[in-house]
């Protein structure tokens, strides 16, 4: 049963556009449930992270939006290739700007929240080389 799993999982991301549509539509869920657990959760991730709770809910408003975004950018059978571009480098420019404010202390993290930076750096970063190399393999 895990074969059949494995090589229908295989078979499903074989080809460069149904990569891309899938990363894409993972994308779209994770980012989207981020920016609502943001929006919703602002004031207790405030003592947990170190993020201040106004930072949070602009953080979880721009996820929110962006998630519904790339949503859009996933739906269709045949993916717009310029969207996803975006997509993917808008991704790369988060995990720069996450890295940069880590490392510069910008946003307080307490040491939960710099974890959870980190994560969800690796998380997005993920998903940026997944819509790279689909586009990649559906020229």
């Amino acid at each position: 049963m895990t074969t059949t799993a494995t090589s229908r999982l295989s078979a499903l991301l074989a080809s460069g556009e149904n990569l891309l549509r899938v990363s894409l539509r993972l994308d779209a869920v994770v980012t989207t449930a981020n920016g609502l657990a943001y929006l919703l959760l602002a004031q207790p991730l405030e003592g947990l992270l170190g993020l201040d709770a106004t930072v949070g809910l602009a953080i979880g408003a721009f996820l929110t939006a962006y998630g519904i975004g790339v949503a859009i950018v996933g739906r269709p059978a045949r993916t717009n290739r310029a969207a996803a571009s975006a997509v993917a480098i808008g991704n790369g420019a988060w995990v720069v700007a996450s890295l940069a404010a880590l490392a510069t202390g910008a946003l307080g993290l307490t040491v939960v929240g710099a974890v959870w930076a980190v994560m969800q750096s690796v998380t997005v970063g993920g998903f940026a080389a997944l819509q790279y190399l689909g586009l990649r393999r559906s020229r």
